[in-house]
């Protein structure tokens, strides 16, 4: 019995040690296993970061699609894209007249007054058609004068029509040498100035007003002289009229630019441009009676300094250009038409709350301000009396206020556009509201974009410039065009007369209206 306790006794060690060690190996065993469950589990959270990195790169790349996908929609009635990008490809852009079709035919409505033709009173060939015989009785008539009579008021059809054949006039100048009767020896006049080109003033004013006015290329306008009035010219001799022309009214051009730094008040805008593949800015200015361009190197400050002087006095109307903004400190009035433009595409394209509502609301006080302007300007509904100045300031008061809280409302909204929109409106708000207190200021710039519109169909059509000479000319006669379109002035007769002074060397008429002449 004692033995057996003996070796009990001695087993008690060895158990302990067995447990003890089996214990060890558990434990190791776990911790092996918690070690391989917290690497999966390291793993888990790497593949769940690299899943959530790819889901915010897939929702960044969607929303990067979406904002492409919504620029490429944008069209002239939502932003300020030119109308000339809006194309003929993809959906058909909505147009600004909501108005419902009246089902009527198109043309004039019965009521309405036509306009005819005025009557010549001398034409230049008369032609009387007789009847052959009676309608009542079927009797021959007399055909002579003096066999027939007459009775009643004579009917006139008077017709227009060109003649046959329009034959171009070649006058040839003839310089004999004459003989002295005392030294015998001869004597040639001296070659006229207005004798020194081949081509006639005419026909030099006719190919330049094709170019300038009716956006024909050279080559067209080649064309249209042979066909028209048989003139055998190349084309190099087409652009020296254009040249001469534009020599001629070199002096009413520099009197232009010479009036813009007093003119009270001007709309400016400008425009991309190539010159042999170079870069270049078309700028116009238009004032109250008169239109100015100028192709220059740049879009920045100094363009305006040149043209304009450091400090502009007058009010000027331009988009939100940062040139115009680092530039003028003055009064001026940024073009609304530009921001409800926006404010159309904000809506249309609304993706968050903010911008549904921003742009909502704005439009519906920018509408409303607006029609207080056309009742003012005459253009009023049927049954709306005019507005005079004072009504208009006092009406546009509680949509100014409006708009101002709108403005600062959305300042800090978290959908970029609007924020940015807001913060525009609510920086330069002395800018916005000139035209209802000053004379001759409108709420739009389309003055100067319509002005614009001239150069982009001809930089569409001659693809830019090629020398700075080019550049010159056509500055100058679309300075020319669009003025004497503004002051109702014949176009090719001012042209006609200018090249006709420049040949004789006498000064040519000024472009200024008579009552600033006189001033």
């Amino acid at each position: 019995m004692s033995a057996k306790v003996a070796r009990g006794a001695n087993n008690q060690p060895a158990r302990a040690r067995r447990q003890s060690q089996s214990q060890l190996s558990s434990r190791e065993e776990l911790q092996r296993q918690v070690e391989r469950q917290q690497r999966e589990i390291e793993k888990l959270r790497e593949q769940v970061a690299e899943r959530d990195q790819q889901i915010a790169d897939a929702e960044k790349q969607i929303a990067d699609l979406e904002r492409q996908l919504a620029l490429r929609k944008r069209n002239s009635t939502n932003s300020s894209k030119p109308p000339s990008s809006d194309g003929l490809g993809g959906v058909q852009r909505r147009r600004c007249s909501l108005r419902k079709k009246s089902g009527r035919k198109p043309g004039g409505q019965p009521g309405h007054m036509g306009q005819e033709r005025p009557r010549v009173e001398k034409p230049d060939r008369t032609e009387e058609v007789l009847p052959l015989q009676c309608k009542h009785c079927g009797a021959a008539l007399p055909q002579a004068p003096e066999g027939r009579q007459t009775e009643g008021d004579v009917f006139c059809r008077q017709i227009v029509d060109l003649p046959e054949m329009i034959l171009p006039v070649v006058t040839e100048y003839q310089y004999p040498k004459v003989v002295c009767p005392c030294c015998q020896k001869g004597t040639r006049a001296e070659l006229r100035s207005e004798h020194a080109q081949e081509i006639g003033e005419r026909l030099t004013a006719v190919a330049s007003y094709l170019m300038s006015a009716r956006k024909m290329t050279r080559r067209d306008v080649r064309g249209t002289l042979q066909d028209l009035f048989g003139v055998d010219i190349s084309v190099g001799s087409v652009q020296k009229a254009w040249e001469e022309t534009a020599d001629a009214v070199a002096a009413p051009y520099a009197e232009l630019e010479e009036a813009l730094p007093t003119e009270p008040v001007l709309n400016s805008d400008e425009t991309g441009s190539r010159t042999n593949g170079d870069k270049r800015w078309v700028w116009v200015l238009c004032s109250s009676w008169f239109v100015f361009y100028r192709i220059a190197g740049s879009r920045s400050v100094e363009v305006l300094i040149q043209l304009l002087g450091q400090a502009f006095a007058g009010i000027l109307c331009s988009d939100r250009c940062p040139t115009y903004l680092s530039y003028h400190r003055g009064l001026a009035q940024f073009c609304w038409a530009h921001l409800q433009r926006t404010l159309k595409g904000v809506a249309e394209f609304a993706s968050t709350a903010d911008a549904e509502h921003f742009a909502r609301d704005m439009l519906a006080a920018v509408e409303h301000l607006f029609a207080l302007w056309y009742q003012f300007r005459g253009e009023a509904g049927p049954g709306e009396r005019l507005l005079t100045r004072y009504e208009l300031l006092q009406q546009s008061i509680p949509l100014q206020k409006k708009i101002c809280r709108l403005a600062a409302k959305f300042l800090d909204s978290e959908d970029r556009e609007v924020c940015n929109l807001a913060r525009a409106i609510y920086q330069h708000w002395d800018k916005l509201f000139t035209f209802l207190e000053h004379e001759g200021v409108e709420p739009t710039n389309n003055v100067s974009e319509r002005a614009l519109r001239l150069f982009v169909l001809i930089r569409k059509i001659t693809y830019g410039n090629r020398s700075a000479k080019g550049e010159i000319a056509l500055a100058r006669l679309l300075t020319v065009t669009q003025t004497c379109k503004l002051q109702q002035r014949p176009f090719l007769s001012y042209l006609l007369t200018a090249v006709h002074c420049h040949r004789r060397n006498q000064a040519v008429p000024s472009l200024r209206p008579l009552q600033n002449q006189q001033l």
